[in-house]
């Protein structure tokens, strides 16, 4: 039996296709290993998971929890601060390490206004009243990322990534497919959350082009399907979604000689 280690930094879209997938917490579909037993019965991938607030925080983060958020106890959610600090995408064997363009879309981060840390407040409508306050007086938006930050700060982990171990990157792209979106004339609107996601999508290809990452193309895969009927919102797809999402990634894989015994 060959078993796989794939460390996966990133939130729903990767968690969701490669991991599980619960619904009203029951497990509506079990991860990339249903698909590997149907076509590769000899192998298992054990999923490594840690999520991802966006690409500049990961650049910046030591290992460590900064010593600024001393012993407060901060309800993050799925976004701990030893998840959100950690560097281990860097350092933990795998045979493949996968990372996605969606954080840097759709992540405002907030930024320290003395030090320079950058902090996602998961959850923050369920903190303590004295929390928030810290936040508002502790730390200040720090905006979105252009297409060309996000690209630049892809580049930088890839090449660090590569510098610790010969395995492929691979990132997910997103589909720009916004259910309930009719939008048919954009004079005078600002950039539209499809827009947004088409243009980083383009940036991830021309990065493809410089650096030999492969694209885990979710657009195209669930164009080909039927958005309509595999979107629930904006990132989360229906079960079916992921498993479509799952097979195109075991046939990158496969590209890949990943998969070989």
């Amino acid at each position: 039996m060959k078993r796989l280690t794939l460390f996966v930094k990133g939130n729903v879209d990767i968690h969701d296709s490669l991991h599980s997938c619960r619904i009203g917490g029951v497990v509506q579909w079990n991860g990339m290993n249903d698909v590997l037993r149907g076509a590769y019965p000899d192998v298992t991938a054990r999923i490594r998971h840690e999520t991802l607030t966006r690409s500049d925080a990961l650049l910046a983060a030591t290992g460590e929890v900064p010593a600024l958020f001393g012993a407060r106890d901060l309800q993050l959610g799925n976004y701990p601060l030893r998840s959100q600090f950690s560097t281990a995408v860097f350092t933990t064997p795998a045979d493949a390490v996968f990372l996605s363009i969606l954080p840097d879309v759709a992540t405002p981060l907030m930024r320290h206004r003395r030090e320079d840390v950058l902090f996602y407040p998961a959850d923050e409508a369920e903190w303590r009243d004295d929390d928030r306050a810290w936040l508002r007086a502790e730390f200040a938006p720090a905006g979105y990322l252009s297409v060309a930050q996000s690209m630049a700060n892809l580049a930088a982990i890839v090449e660090r990534i590569r510098r610790e171990r010969d395995v492929p990157v691979l990132v997910y792209n997103l589909s720009p497919v916004i259910p309930g979106d009719r939008v048919h004339c954009h004079m005078g609107l600002d950039e539209t959350f499809a827009t947004r996601i088409r243009r980083f999508n383009l940036g991830l290809i021309e990065l493809s082009h410089e650096i030999g990452i492969s694209i885990i193309d979710v657009d195209t895969v669930i164009a080909r399907n039927g958005a309509d009927r595999l979107k629930i919102d904006n990132f989360h797809l229906r079960p079916e979604g992921h498993r479509y999402v799952a097979e195109e990634v075991v046939r990158v894989l496969e590209d890949l000689g990943v998969l070989e015994s």
